[in-house]
């Protein structure tokens, strides 16, 4: 028992004299700690912001010599920006408003001055107006669907024109011209032009020009010269046929004059006194002949 009590002395001796070292070292880490939150929130921030300081003042330095610089310097984008932030933050007016108002006032001086060159000086008394020809305005102008109708008993005396279709039952004494089809049943003392042109039981005194085919149907009678692409003839015609496409003369046909066509179909019956050529024909007869006598010689 007594070595046990000597021993429980011993250890008891040695956790008190452990006790005190142990606090002092928590003491001594506690300082440690404390001088180091300080060194990094205190001598450090101090030292940072002494840096930032320095740094604003060398920016509001070159911001001043900016604003000095030359002009064509000034003219820059970039440099104007950066006077006017500079300027702004020195509580001073931005040169650039100035710069940009002077500007515009100088586009709009110009914008005036073309505006008044124009009024005082236009184009288009230079210009010589164009002349629009007869035959120009009757191409441009456009076929109308309108028909114009002289009712059986109606004598006019003068000349007749229309953009569209005419039907002709009275009796007109002078030219027509219509862009559309004409339709005589009447009586025409005078030239007639159309795009197409049909007669029937009709008296026409004068030419007849059509753009495109002809048709004189039984009991008409027309003296004068007909021109056409295409005709068909069933009544009297006293007059040169000069057609570019085929001629058909019906059994009831009366034909005084020359016929000029690619091509003639004479039905049984028809009278014809005069010359019948196809010289629009693919084929020339004289050209023909001419090769042949030629071969002929050669052998």
């Amino acid at each position: 028992m007594g070595f046990f009590q000597d021993l429980k002395q011993d250890l008891s001796q040695t956790v008190n004299g452990l006790e005190p070292e142990d606090a002092v070292a928590e003491l001594n880490l506690e300082e440690a700690e404390a001088a180091a939150s300080e060194d990094l929130f205190g001598t450090s921030r101090e030292d940072d912001l002494a840096k930032l300081d320095a740094m604003l003042e060398q920016e509001v330095a070159s911001y001043s010599e900016v604003s000095v610089a030359p002009a064509g310097l000034q003219e820059n984008p970039v440099h104007r920006e950066a006077v006017a932030a500079a300027q702004m933050d020195m509580g001073e007016i931005p040169v650039t408003a100035e710069i940009n108002n002077r500007e515009a006032d100088e586009e709009m001086e110009q914008l005036l001055n073309e505006v008044e060159q124009n009024v005082q000086e236009p184009v288009y008394m230079d210009a010589e107006p164009a002349v629009e020809t007869r035959e120009d305005s009757e191409t441009s102008a456009a076929v109308s669907t309108d028909t114009a109708v002289i009712t059986a008993g109606m004598n006019i005396t003068g000349d007749a024109t229309s953009t569209g279709n005419m039907d002709l039952i009275g009796s007109i004494t002078g030219n027509i011209e219509i862009l559309g089809k004409l339709n005589v049943t009447g009586s025409i003392t005078g030239n007639s032009s159309a795009a197409e042109i049909y007669a029937e039981s009709a008296q026409i005194n004068g030419e007849i020009k059509s753009k495109g085919s002809v048709k004189i149907g039984q009991s008409s009678v027309v003296i004068g010269n007909i021109f056409a692409t295409s005709a068909v003839i069933a009544g009297a015609v006293k007059g040169d046929i000069d057609v570019h496409g085929p001629v058909i003369l019906d059994t009831s046909a009366i034909v005084m004059g020359n016929i000029k066509s690619k091509s003639v179909q004479i039905n049984n019956g028809a009278v014809i006194e005069g010359m019948c050529s196809q010289c629009y024909a693919d084929v020339s007869p004289t050209a023909f002949f001419n090769d042949v006598k030629k071969n002929r010689k050669s052998l």
